[in-house]
């Protein structure tokens, strides 16, 4: 497994050693021990999801005041822009962003730590994302940045309008 640290603390970039030959494809998707190493302590999931979508769908920017969760995200159909935001006001990249391409092509996985946001666009007719989580779903606690919040200005890769849930759309402003 390559681990790509990227300009977020925390955040990572997994991306797994591929073996292919005429009969398909194999590769590890997840080992406990690697994953361990990569991060620089223990983790523990307790949770795993599964989001189907279609073109155009964006959900987020989610994440949990209350036992927030740090998601192991990947894409085992199509493709998405997956962004974290960092949304933890004593950071000192409090405000930036990080997005890019996972898709079951390039079979990547980015790690979110707990405290970032988390989102998605769907960039293929439809995909398929699967996230392990750290902490268990608690809808009283879950909140959503606005996609579109200015702080951020996360750059999301759209050829209209995104298509949004009611929650989605009446998301928070970040305030600086």
């Amino acid at each position: 497994m390559n681990v790509v640290a990227t300009a977020i603390p925390g955040v990572l970039i997994l991306e797994p050693r591929i073996f292919t030959d005429e009969r398909g494809s194999f590769h590890e998707s997840f080992n406990q021990r690697v994953f361990e190493d990569a991060v620089g302590s223990p983790a523990s999931f307790v949770q795993d999801n599964h989001s189907h979508s279609r073109r155009g769908v964006l959900r987020g920017l989610h994440y949990q005041e209350v036992h927030p969760q740090g998601k192991l995200v990947r894409v085992v159909a199509g493709s998405v822009f997956d962004v974290a935001a960092d949304i933890r006001p004593d950071s000192p990249t409090f405000g930036r962003w990080l997005g890019l391409e996972l898709s079951a092509g390039n079979r990547r996985q980015l790690w979110i730590p707990p405290g970032l946001a988390h989102g998605f666009l769907v960039l293929s007719d439809t995909a398929d994302l699967l996230y392990k989580t750290t902490d268990y779903y608690a809808p009283q606690h879950e909140r959503c940045v606005l996609w579109n919040d200015p702080t951020l200005a996360v750059q999301w890769p759209l050829d209209g309008p995104p298509i949004l849930s009611p929650r989605d759309a009446a998301g928070e402003r970040l305030e600086a």
